[in-house]
């Protein structure tokens, strides 16, 4: 055994020993288990933290793709109706241009018989003028005076007669 007192690894290897109770003594063992166990909670806290914070982002990430689809499917609503609109507007115009083109026709038809009606009257009137003119020539040319007022009287009295 005095090989062993003259060896340096031994006399090391007990001042480590030594060492190692002077930090047993004063409780360093404690203190490290401490520190180590405010370190593990700490990174527990940390994990949990982050755990919550996935979970809320997650939940945001739903939250925002369910906000998302909503959105297009809004989006698809409100093309559809506009679609519909348009289409609505689109007959109601064709509708209405084609009633307007109906009474513009029907009021042309109207003018255009006023005008028929008027140019046939016209022309009665002034067929009537020149068969009065043409009668009056031919009795005057033709026909003596006395003959002549005889018509006259018997006009007038035809005349009163239709009148009454």
């Amino acid at each position: 055994m005095s090989y062993l007192l003259q060896d340096t690894s031994f006399w090391a290897f007990i001042g480590l020993l030594a060492f190692f109770a002077i930090l047993w003594r004063f409780g360093i063992h404690k203190v490290l288990a401490t520190n180590l166990d405010a370190r593990a909670n700490t990174i527990r806290n940390e994990l949990d933290e982050a755990r919550r914070l996935r979970e809320e982002a997650q939940e945001m990430l739903a939250k925002y793709e369910r906000q998302q689809r909503d959105a297009a499917n809004e989006a698809e609503e409100i093309v559809k109706k506009a679609k519909l609109d348009a289409e609505f507007i689109r007959q109601n115009a064709r509708k209405e241009l084609a009633d307007r083109i109906e009474r513009r026709t029907a009021l042309a038809e109207q003018r255009i018989a006023q005008a028929e009606a008027q140019a046939a009257k016209d022309v009665k009137a002034l067929a009537a003028e020149i068969a009065v003119e043409a009668a009056a020539k031919l009795l005057s040319d033709k026909l003596t005076k006395t003959q002549r007022n005889a018509l006259v009287k018997d006009a007038a009295g035809q005349l009163a007669e239709r009148l009454n």
